[in-house]
């Protein structure tokens, strides 16, 4: 063609849009040419070619996470045959898969809580519909949560792959000996109302929530007097805890 690899470059971009290479590799091409390379045809290689990833090895990596969610990447390549970048191609640009740490929650609930949570709820979503500022305004809620004396190891090692919309996993919480404290807090709209943390020695029991929800009750009356001045009103608590103040 007689062109240097600027006019090549050029040349190959106006015919060849898509496909036309980087500069890099005419450049490349170029110095091979130059020490006496007359094949065009691609240098024999080791390896495996590309194309592993074929439907049949996308079935058979979907088909070994489903099996165990907590397979690891190098496991698949290794089962299937195929190199670690190729799994982790398939995995999420084939398959939609991501590797999602395992939710915790405290305890599984039962049928019935798990009802009762949902009435609860749409209760809660019809106050707000029939009169959303009020409902802001008004409403208390609580969580709560163990306050570890040191920083958790990670749960990397507990995530699971998950296709696109599906959700992630839940596991009870293993119970850990080092310091520790528990902690009740009740908030609404405009922020934190009160912090209960559980003495040492004292049971989390009903007779607990009861001093509990009277201590809360108390911070309620300095804090959100236009709350103490209704005749009732109840605190909705994750538990389903209710009592009238």
């Amino acid at each position: 063609m007689g062109k240097n690899t600027v006019e090549a470059k050029t040349w190959l971009d106006k015919h060849y849009e898509v496909s036309a290479p980087r500069k890099s590799t005419i450049c490349d091409w170029y110095s091979n040419f130059k020490r006496g390379r007359t094949s065009t045809e691609d240098s024999k290689r080791s390896g495996r070619p590309k194309e592993v990833i074929i439907p049949e090895i996308i079935r058979q990596v979907r088909q070994i996470v489903l099996t165990d969610r907590r397979v690891k990447v190098r496991e698949i390549a290794e089962t299937v045959g195929i190199s670690t970048g190729s799994a982790v191609s398939i995995l999420h640009d084939y398959l939609h898969m991501k590797k999602l740490n395992v939710k915790w929650v405290p305890h599984f609930l039962e049928i019935e809580q798990s009802k009762k949570r949902v009435a609860d709820s749409k209760s809660c979503l019809d106050m707000f519909n029939r009169n959303p500022s009020e409902f802001l305004r008004r409403y208390i809620t609580m969580d709560e949560t163990w306050i570890h004396h040191y920083i958790p190891e990670s749960n990397r090692s507990s995530a699971e792959w998950r296709e696109a919309g599906e959700s992630r996993s839940k596991r009870v919480k293993a119970s850990r000996w080092a310091g520790k404290v528990f902690a009740s807090v009740f908030w609404d709209g405009h922020g934190i109302i009160h912090i209960d943390y559980l003495k040492k020695g004292e049971k989390c029991n009903k007779e607990y929530y009861s001093a509990l929800l009277d201590r809360v009750n108390d911070e309620i009356k300095k804090k959100r007097p236009h709350l103490a001045k209704k005749k009732s009103f109840s605190i909705k608590t994750m538990h389903h805890l209710t009592k009238p103040l």
